[in-house]
């Protein structure tokens, strides 16, 4: 065991040079920015006197942040729970090293983690951090999610979510993922309307604020509104894309899906879905969340931030890759990012860079308008 220093908090956790399940109670250093975003995005929006639940506590590291880190009067109480008899040991300990004391504001718990979930009367930020799926776990989180609460989800199985394991996603998430460019946007996106699908059936409509994919998982947040016709107008945004790889057009499926046909090339399309084809983010909060970060502290999540601002401004479904876009269109040269979304927005299109995928542009222009672009640019 060993102690780790991770924003204000110092703990004793158990540590391995490859990081898995098997450790006696789990905790990930790479995790450390899921963390970070989840302090940020808290201290960022107006909520205050929440009752936050961590069904899977672990170490405690991410409510000790919380405790040490959150501005006054945001926590009314927080729930640790762990079904290891050994990380309930290691919260009680590290609580301890940061001088927090258990009592009115801080309840520690030992049960499984849904048993604890639906024994409490409810919440309003629930987390679901798990190692895998997020599925066990969500039926039950959002039975308890208070209205205009704040459900945090992240998923680690991108494996199943990006298409490399199909059956395993229709399984889990009752969706085709594509194994392609942009997998890991369709894969984020199939999460979502999962979770979007639970709500509804207890007329909670599961709106993403902030959404994100990063290294081995994706991570959403969503924000509880009650209602029906919330629920009916929000489904509305659940449907399937369509994809051509050989010219790499891209839609929704409204409206071309039954033709089976790409209409730029006229290859036979594939798809993706049901997923969510909204909105990834809610630009105030990230407005927000970019005011309010420490710089000097975070550099790592100021660049991502920053990246996120400016694609939450294009409100379209998938990216361009331009090294595939020049390979797969038999063009010239790649040309420079910068010099690319110059002249994309110099048409009259939208375009930022992706956080998803490097070398890569978000926009709402056609593909065929984006080769002209690139065909003008390399000549």
């Amino acid at each position: 065991m060993k102690t780790i220093q991770e924003g204000r908090a110092g703990i004793k956790a158990y540590t391995a040079e490859t990081v898995s399940k098997e450790l006696p109670v789990f905790y990930n250093p790479v995790m450390k920015l899921n963390r970070d975003i989840s302090v940020l995005l808290l201290n960022s929006i107006e909520k205050k006197n929440m009752q936050i639940a961590l069904p899977l506590a672990a170490t405690g590291i991410r409510g000790i942040r919380f405790l040490l880190e959150l501005k006054k009067g945001k926590i009314k109480y927080i729930s640790f729970n762990d079904n290891s008899n050994d990380a309930v040991k290691l919260i009680k300990s590290n609580l301890k090293l940061n001088k927090i004391k258990p009592g009115k504001k801080v309840n520690i718990s030992n049960l499984d983690a849904n048993l604890f979930i639906l024994n409490s009367k409810g919440f309003d930020y629930i987390d679901i951090d798990p190692f895998g799926s997020p599925n066990f776990l969500l039926d039950s989180a959002i039975k308890r999610l208070a209205r205009e609460g704040i459900l945090a989800v992240t998923a680690t199985d991108t494996g199943a979510l990006c298409g490399s394991y199909k059956n395993a996603c229709l399984r889990k998430y009752s969706g085709k993922p594509l194994r392609n460019e942009f997998c890991h946007e369709t894969g984020l996106r199939i999460l979502v309307s999962k979770v979007q699908s639970v709500g509804a059936q207890y007329d909670k409509a599961l709106t993403p604020i902030f959404s994100y994919s990063k290294e081995h998982y994706f991570r959403v947040f969503f924000i509880c509104v009650k209602g029906k016709k919330k629920v009916d107008k929000l489904m509305k945004n659940i449907d399937y894309i369509v994809y051509c790889s050989s010219c790499l057009f891209r839609e929704t499926a409204k409206g071309i899906f039954n033709s089976n046909k790409c209409p730029v090339c006229g290859l036979r399309l594939d798809y993706a879905g049901p997923l969510w084809l909204g909105r990834l983010w809610d630009k105030k909060l990230i407005t927000k969340m970019c005011k309010n970060i420490n710089v000097l502290e975070n550099k790592k999540l100021v660049k991502l931030l920053e990246i996120i601002k400016k694609e939450s401004k294009i409100n379209s479904v998938g990216f361009y890759d331009v090294a595939q876009v020049v390979k797969h269109n038999k063009l010239k040269n790649v040309p420079k990012k910068d010099l690319l979304i110059k002249g994309i927005k110099k048409s009259g299109f939208k375009a930022a860079e992706t956080h998803i995928r490097p070398n890569s542009i978000r926009s709402d222009i056609t593909i065929k308008e984006l080769i002209k672009i690139i065909k003008k640019i390399n000549q």
